[in-house]
């Protein structure tokens, strides 16, 4: 497994984070706490060292602090949010993030976290981020209580705008590094480069379509007919050649996005393996061009802002 620098932060993660979202109960379906147990404990005996989950992720941050005691805390980069806690639950006042650290922390039986971020900016208004709550980052970063800070969210138009205007050490967005989108490596990065800000990849299978079910996802997935379009040709694609799309999807997205870090959220320890696998694995180079040839139109290869409620 492969670590850099996350930005300028001092921080050291893995190529492969772990993202914790299936870990808590009633987000994404039934998991077990000794599941979730499992599935950490793999990751960090992988050599994953990065952990990013969220008070939005159900009762995941406390599995999550029991999951690493035994002084497995100090074997990770331990990154957490503030400001969504449901699926139309959002607070970024300033009382309210500050309440939300202290909460994680309390949870994840921990006197500090490394990386805090705002949970989906896109969903309020981007005056309340940007007068209230990056502000209120930025305090808590000042007093020490978080070592560095930043965003998530999909909008790269929002991401990029607020990279520009403010300090921030990380920002975390989702299915712009995939067989489908290269936003991140287009647009993203240069911007982020440039300012001194790391960039968090996650949603390596664009939030399900780069699966061999991948057609069946929910009607509420945000995709456009012409993301969609473009999916099932690289599904039927894979497949015809053999090939696990999900596993090539990977490969592609934790090698080329140029991130410093891509998030594999799972709730299967044979899941990270197979993650961490793709991290080092030679990518059938023709393969990978034929499906790059399937993308969208380049304006249109990013669903409307506002995320994926489902």
């Amino acid at each position: 497994m492969q670590h850099s620098p996350l930005g300028p932060t001092g921080l050291q993660v893995s190529q492969v984070a772990l993202g914790t979202a299936p870990l808590g109960s009633g987000l994404f379906g039934d998991c077990d706490e000794q599941q979730a147990e499992r599935v950490v404990h793999e990751a960090l005996d992988l050599g994953i060292t990065l952990v990013d989950t969220s008070p939005y992720y159900g009762d995941a941050e406390e599995r999550l602090g029991r999951a690493l005691r035994g002084g497995r805390r100090d074997r990770v980069v331990l990154a957490t949010k503030a400001g969504r806690y449901g699926g139309d639950d959002f607070d970024f006042s300033a009382s309210r993030i500050r309440s939300s650290l202290q909460r994680s922390l309390d949870l994840l039986q921990t006197d500090h976290v490394d990386v805090f971020q705002l949970h989906d900016v896109e969903f309020v208004p981007l005056e309340q981020i940007r007068e209230v709550a990056v502000p209120a980052l930025l305090a808590l970063r000042e007093e020490g209580l978080v070592r560095a800070v930043g965003v998530t969210g999909y909008p790269v138009e929002t991401i990029c705008a607020l990279v520009e205007e403010f300090d921030l050490d990380v920002v975390l967005t989702y299915a712009h590094a995939t067989l489908l989108d290269d936003s991140l490596q287009t647009r993203v990065l240069p911007v982020a480069e440039a300012n001194g800000t790391a960039v968090m990849n996650a949603a390596a299978v664009s939030l399900g379509l780069l699966t061999p079910n991948g057609g069946s996802m929910a009607a509420d997935h945000p995709a456009t007919p012409v993301i969609r379009e473009a999916a099932a040709a690289v599904v039927a694609l894979c497949e015809r050649e053999g090939v696990d799309v999900a596993r090539l999807a990977n490969q592609y997205s934790i090698q080329c996005s140029g991130a410093a870090t891509t998030v594999i959220g799972t709730r299967k320890p044979a899941n990270v393996r197979a993650a961490v696998e793709a991290a080092s694995e030679p990518v059938d180079e023709d393969l990978l061009a034929a499906v790059l040839a399937l993308r969208p139109p380049a304006d249109q290869r990013t669903w409307p802002a506002g995320g994926w409620k489902g």
